[in-house]
Formats: structure tokens, sequence, C-alpha cells
């Protein structure tokens, strides 16, 4: 069982976002999952240009350290997204990352895969959680929680946050081990898959790489 846990705070080791995601990684180690934490703030990832190779090709024109963290999100079982709230939303590096992965959502890449998301701001983090955990929704995974610190309430509330992130990662390591079928969640994700494999279907002339990828699953 693999957690990777993806840090989009420039602030290093000051940041209270990453302090709830090494929480919820301590939470799914505790429960048996192999963690990882990555910094991305550190990686070189370049913004998406909209060529759509990855669409025909199934691989990014861009040589950076997208495809190394890429892989490691494919591979892994479960994901711990964590962003800090830059006014309303999560950090340039979080979306430059997200950007990049069109080609997972148009193929559903994350489906089987179980997430959550944290999140830190003066106020409103639940703008970040929500934002990340619909998103994870549309690339196919199942979204065990979230949790979030806002820090006009003082340092109690990063106390209190860390405690229910070490919660929320032991959680979605039961998610992983046991399966679970969130049945809500299930029902909004076939609509959206139906979806995608019409938008593949309607541009197969262009989009040969996902053409072929669903024509392998028989379009299931």
């Amino acid at each position: 069982m693999k957690v990777l846990g993806i840090c989009a705070s420039p602030r290093g080791s000051k940041s209270v976002t990453l302090r709830l995601i090494q929480a919820a990684l301590d939470g799914a180690k505790a429960s048996g999952a192999q963690v990882e934490l990555v910094d991305i703030c550190k990686l070189d990832i370049k913004f998406c240009n909209a060529c759509q190779v990855c669409f025909k090709e199934g691989k990014c024109v861009h040589k950076d350290d997208f495809q190394g963290l890429y892989d490691k999100i494919l591979a892994a079982d479960g994901l711990v997204w964590g962003a800090p709230n830059y006014f309303r939303s999560v950090t340039a590096q979080m979306k430059t990352l997200i950007d990049r992965m069109a080609d997972a959502v148009h193929c559903q890449l994350l489906h089987g895969k179980y997430c959550c998301s944290v999140a830190s701001g003066g106020s409103n983090y639940d703008q970040v959680t929500t934002y990340l955990d619909g998103l994870m929704l549309n690339f196919g995974a199942f979204v065990t929680g979230s949790v979030g610190a806002a820090m006009n309430q003082g340092p109690s509330a990063q106390e209190e946050a860390e405690k229910k992130a070490l919660l929320l990662g032991k959680s979605l390591a039961e998610d992983i081990r046991i399966k679970r079928d969130y049945i809500e969640q299930r029902e909004m994700q076939e609509e959206i898959r139906e979806y995608f494999k019409k938008l593949v279907q309607m541009n197969k002339e262009s989009w040969e790489h996902e053409y072929e990828y669903w024509n392998k699953l028989d379009w299931k």
C-alpha cells in the first residue's frame, strides 16, 4: 500500500500545509502504508502549453520533473494533496501540476485510488479542499475526506488540524485496505467517466493515444 503526499506550499519547513500533509502521512504509515512526501515547489515543472501531444502520443513534450512525479502518482494507491489558500485557490505550483495531468483526466487514470486533501489559510481553507476534492472525483478517485487549518483562529487551530490530519491519514489507509465504496461518489464518477469516453470518441482522429487506451478497456 503506497501513499504519496504532494505539498504545494513554497514556505518549506515553515509551512503549516506541509505539517498537515506530514501528519496525514504519519497516520497512513501507522496503519501500514509506505509513504513518501514530495515538495513540488522544489521541482521544475513547466506550464502546460495546450499542445495536446499527450492526448495523441501519451507523453509530454516538456523535459522536466513532471514525468517522474506523474509516475509516482499513477503508482500510488492513495494520495494526500495539500496547498495553502492563495486568493481562493491553490498555489501556482499546484495548478501547474494539475494542468499537466490532462491526459489523466481524459483516461480517468486515478480510477481505483483514494485521495484526501489538506489546506491552510488565514480563513476559508475549505475553498482549497473543496477544489482539490472535486478534481480528484473528476480524475476518477474516491475522496476519503479533508482537513484544514484557519490561522485566524490562533495557534490552537493548527494543533487541532494536525490531530485531525493524523486520523484522516489512518482513514485513507483503511479505505485503501478494504476498497471502500462511496456510493454517491461512484455514481458521480460513472457520469464523469461516460462524459470523457464520449469526448475521446469525438476526437478519436487526433487523440490517438487516448482512443487506443479506451479501446483496450473495451470502453468500460
